[in-house]
């Protein structure tokens, strides 16, 4: 589990990294105006740039745990662990739904 942690910190790293070169160049591949062995050059090096640096290979997991589905973004947690700390009180502004 800590492996599975570590890598998408990794991935997430390498991600912001590249991300502005990463656009540059696909600006420049979608751009028609420019000569075609301009945007070729770009291609070739965009595909040189490594895999994880890619937006698609980071995936949202729990910060206590580790779990990679079940995720609430605006806490960072699986539901599992938003359940237990919300039945103890332990997060603020939440409380159990009554009507």
């Amino acid at each position: 589990m800590l492996k599975n942690i570590y890598r998408d910190q990794k991935r997430r790293s390498l991600f912001v990294k590249h991300e502005s070169l990463r656009i540059v160049l696909k600006s420049i591949i979608y751009n028609q105006e420019l000569p075609e062995e301009i945007r070729f050059a770009a291609q070739l090096e965009l595909a040189s740039l490594p895999k994880d640096s890619s937006k698609v290979r980071i995936r949202n997991r729990c910060v206590l745990t580790g779990r990679a589905r079940g995720n609430y973004r605006l806490f960072k947690m699986s539901r599992i662990k938003f359940r237990e700390l919300a039945s103890m009180g332990m997060i603020p502004g939440i409380t159990k739904a009554s009507w």
